[in-house]
């Protein structure tokens, strides 16, 4: 979403190749020959954004995107391998098999009647595709560090709004006023913990300040948005710098409010230790390029509003298993408020956490049935997770252990009273059908 602030003015720096760390062997092939074609039409063609931001600060950029003066159906005319996408905001992109380069065309703020602007009668915006100049296009970027241009013409970046000098500094600043911008598109607080834990940069004071004042603002965003930026923040290798954040700058109580409520609750912090040491679990899986689940990440976010609203459902008599079940279904439900949970993380998240009951049961019939749930790995891992919070699970993890290679070694190497229950509730006889005499004649 554009700025509508009137402070923001741009002023050009131009940093020339030898006063920047940009090399071309650092961008992607495909990105460049995007670039170079546009440019040898006669277009101004710039890398801009994150790419540029990243391969200043020292990183590895995972997209690169391509801002220029040529119009998205002039960019499909240079390209054969390039579709358009978008309505809202016409974008182009060229496809070089599994890597695309999206190509956007200048923006501008204002529209001089020869744009594609179309806003509904109740104020939304349906179409915003104002073209501009550079300058108007850098102004309309969030933050600083993400407006910056490498202009392929001579290799040199461009920086309209202190970008260069704040990258340099490793602090993210948002262009123009920090309430206005929060107040355009609250997800915006979000982004600066994001980038921040991602970047390893400070949050600069007069953009952090607000943050905790307008945190209730996330509950007027779309609930999928807030789930797709979760992933983003969770599951992009910075997951435990990214919940310090939150926690830091207010932001936790909004997007979780009753794990953050049980945390507060908990005094001996056990809860707070699993949640980091899961969270960054998932991180080491992250760097080594191992697959990351959404339901066993949220079955360690919400774990604490689970075991705060199961103690309370105990408290009022429950027997565990009812109180187990109403709590996942409680916590699911007002949890779906706020962040969009699909089913298909949802549902395996609660069998993650209804499973932890079976691993104190030894009976035979039960140790295998549990062994063959499809959630069982899960579930396992996520008992040896618990170890951070308490030792006391210690004798059940070692049992489970061996039981996953010899359930009967186990179950003799682990005896445990709670193996009996199952063995000593009496079965109910099952009734005889007496034969009529009919029957028998």
């Amino acid at each position: 979403m554009p700025t509508n602030d009137p402070s923001v003015s741009p002023s050009l720096r131009i940093i020339p190749r030898d006063q920047h760390a940009i090399s071309r062997r650092g961008i992607s092939p495909n990105a460049l020959r995007v670039l170079y074609r546009l440019h040898e039409a006669g277009h101004r063609a710039c890398l801009v954004g994150g790419a540029v931001r990243d391969l200043l600060a020292g990183l590895e950029p995972k997209d690169f995107d391509v801002a220029t003066d040529a119009t998205p159906e002039e960019v499909k005319h240079l390209f054969r391998n390039c579709r358009l996408i978008g309505r809202r905001f016409r974008l182009a992109h060229v496809v070089f098999g599994r890597e695309i380069i999206e190509v956007a065309t200048f923006r501008a703020n204002i529209d001089d009647g020869s744009g594609d602007r179309q806003v509904h009668d109740d104020g939304r915006l349906l179409r915003d595709n104002v073209y501009g100049s550079i300058e108007d296009d850098a102004v309309r970027r969030d933050f600083t560090a993400n407006a910056l241009y490498y202009d392929i013409a001579d290799f040199s970046v461009r920086d309209y709004v202190g970008g260069f000098e704040d990258v340099s500094n490793r602090v993210m600043r948002l262009i123009g006023d920090p309430e206005t911008r929060y107040r355009e598109d609250a997800v915006r607080m979000l982004r600066a913990v994001r980038l921040s834990a991602k970047l390893g940069f400070d949050i600069a004071p007069g953009t952090a300040e607000p943050l905790p004042r307008l945190a209730p603002l996330l509950s007027e965003a779309a609930p999928a948005r807030l789930f797709e930026e979760c992933l983003k923040l969770f599951l992009s290798g910075h997951a435990v710098a990214s919940f310090e954040g939150l926690e830091r700058h207010g932001l936790l109580a909004a997007l979780f409010p009753e794990s953050a409520a049980a945390l507060d609750a908990n005094r001996s912090g056990a809860l707070r230790r699993m949640l980091v040491e899961g969270l960054r679990g998932t991180d080491r899986r992250v760097a080594a390029d191992e697959p990351v689940s959404p339901a066993f990440l949220f079955a360690v976010l919400l774990w604490p509003a689970y075991c705060r609203a199961l103690m309370a459902l105990q408290a009022q008599g429950l027997h565990t298993v009812e109180a187990e079940r109403r709590a996942a279904d409680r916590v699911t439900l007002h949890q779906l408020n706020t962040i969009a949970l699909p089913r298909r993380f949802s549902l395996p998240m609660q069998e993650i956490w209804l499973m932890q009951s079976r691993f104190s049961q030894r009976q035979r019939k039960r140790v295998v049935r549990t062994l063959s749930h499809p959630r069982f790995r899960a579930a396992f891992d996520f008992l040896v997770l618990r170890r951070a919070a308490s030792p006391a699970h210690d004798d059940d993890i070692a049992f489970w252990q061996e039981a996953q290679g010899n359930p009967d070694a186990a179950i003799a190497h682990h005896p445990s009273a709670e193996g009996l229950e199952e063995a000593e509730v009496p079965r109910k006889r099952r009734r005889r059908r007496r034969r009529s005499h009919a029957a028998g004649e």
